[in-house]
This record gives structure tokens, C-alpha cells and sequence, in this order.
């Protein structure tokens, strides 16, 4: 799958915001803790993030350890070697030719996987990458019934439900081991505005921020949810998380 798994509009949004809307900034904030509680690098880990867009999740990745990124769009290539000073690889899922295999420590794939048609060949090329006691962690957008123009703009083939994410990590060379919801607090409003878009033939793909008091507000209830995940079930959410380890 050699061509961008976005719109260019998106990744254009995506450079102009993604140090200030809501969104990118509270998954940081999650994901950091979720890495944190539940895939535990060692010190001086090597880390990889595949399809690191313009490198917004980089500079997190590496308080872990050193950190490569894999970004197949050109553009968002170069944004994010110039933001982090470093070759990005471009090989695409699930044929990932030139990465190094048996080397990483940690794979991050956050929001990607929906956006490759054979998934399942996805997350084997992943597993090969990783070290015996390496893990893969990886985020995807939960409920097919959310099905909305946001991702159709973002090229998905698919939202996940726990079954299916489930089903995907079983069928693979790798164990499952935790998985759960996030993005849940949001999540009632989510789908009330999604609603409220079809209803009114307005269901577009409008990425950006809203207006900074607005904006604040929901990266600090987003942000909330770090407190509690890997610790305690969060109930249904836009999102669904997996960690798994290579067997």
C-alpha cells in the first residue's frame, strides 16, 4: 500500500495543529501513561512509530528511548524529518522492506491499522520487527456504527469493535495483552453530534480546533483519562487500545 492513507488536506491540517488541538494533545498525554503502565520499556529502549504523520508523537516516544519513525506521504515525511532532526523510513504496511527485524522494543502504530486493507498482514510484518520481549501497542477508532464523512477524508476500511481488534491480535504471531477503551468521557457528546451532522446533511470532515476556551476544556477532559488507563476499565469510547507481545 504505497499511496498516502490520507486525504493531503489532512495531513496539511495536521502540520498546522497538531501541537494545539485538543485531540493530538490529550492522546499524547494517554498514550504516554498507557506505554508507562502497561508496555514498560526497558531503559534505552528503541522504540518505532509507524505512520508518524508529521512527527507529533516523536518527541514523547523519545523520553522512552531512541525512536524511529515510518511516515509513507512525502510531505509529512519531510515535516517531520525537519521537526525531529532524522531519516523517517517510507516503506508501507504490510511489506515494511528495509525496517530491521527482531530489533524494536516497542512499536507504536496509533491509528493506522484501520487504514490498511489487509490488516491482518499488517500486524504479522509488525511482529517480525519486534524483539522477543518486544510489544506493539496500537490505537484504532471503535464502532463501525460511527461510520462517518471523518473517515472517509482519513481513508479507513474499517472501525473496530473489542471482537473484531481482538479476533485481528489472535490470528496473529502475536498475544494479546490488555485492551481496552478510551477517548470515553468524550464520548456521549461525540455521538450526539454525530447524530445531529446526519440529521441535519451536514456530516462533514471539519479538523479543526474549536474555539480556545472550548478547546482547552476538552483536552483536559480527554487528558482526565490518563489517570485512569492500564489501571481501571474505562467504559465505551471513540477509540480502542491494544497492547500485545511478540510469542
Amino acid at each position: 500500500m504505497g499511496f498516502p492513507l490520507m486525504d493531503r488536506s489532512v495531513y496539511d491540517s495536521m502540520a498546522e495543529i497538531d501541537e494545539r488541538h485538543w485531540w493530538y494533545v490529550a492522546r499524547r498525554k494517554v498514550l504516554a501513561e498507557l506505554i508507562r503502565r502497561k508496555v514498560r520499556p526497558p531503559k534505552d529502549a528503541k522504540l518505532l512509530e509507524i505512520g508518524c504523520g508529521t512527527g507529533h508523537n516523536l518527541k514523547m516516544l523519545g523520553e522512552f528511548g531512541s525512536v524511529d519513525g515510518l511516515e509513507i506521504d512525502e510531505a509529512a515525511r519531510s515535516f517531520a524529518e525537519k521537526r525531529v532532526g532524522q531519516e523517517i523510513f517510507s516503506s508501507p504496511l504490510p511489506e515494511l522492506a528495509g525496517i530491521p527485524e527482531h530489533h524494536y522494543d516497542v512499536v507504536g502504530a496509533f491509528d493506522v491499522i484501520e487504514h490498511i486493507a489487509d490488516d491482518v498482514g499488517a500486524v504479522a510484518s509488525i511482529a517480525r520487527l519486534l524483539k522477543p520481549s518486544g510489544k506493539l501497542v496500537m490505537t484504532v477508532p471503535a464502532h463501525q456504527w460511527m461510520w462517518s464523512a471523518h473517515d472517509v477524508v482519513n481513508h479507513h476500511q474499517r472501525r473496530y469493535s473489542k471482537a473484531s481488534l481482538k479476533r485481528l491480535i489472535d490470528g496473529s504471531p502475536l498475544k494479546l495483552e490488555t485492551m481496552g477503551y478510551f477517548n470515553s468521557l468524550l464520548f456521549p457528546v461525540a455521538v450526539a453530534e454525530r447524530l445531529a451532522s446526519k440529521a441535519r446533511g451536514k456530516d462533514d470532515a471539519n479538523l479543526a480546533p474549536p474555539a480556545g476556551p472550548i478547546n482547552q476544556a476538552l483536552e483536559r477532559i480527554f487528558a482526565a483519562e490518563r489517570l485512569a488507563i492500564g489501571r481501571l476499565p474505562l467504559p465505551p469510547g471513540l477509540s480502542l487500545f491494544a497492547v500485545a507481545s511478540a510469542k
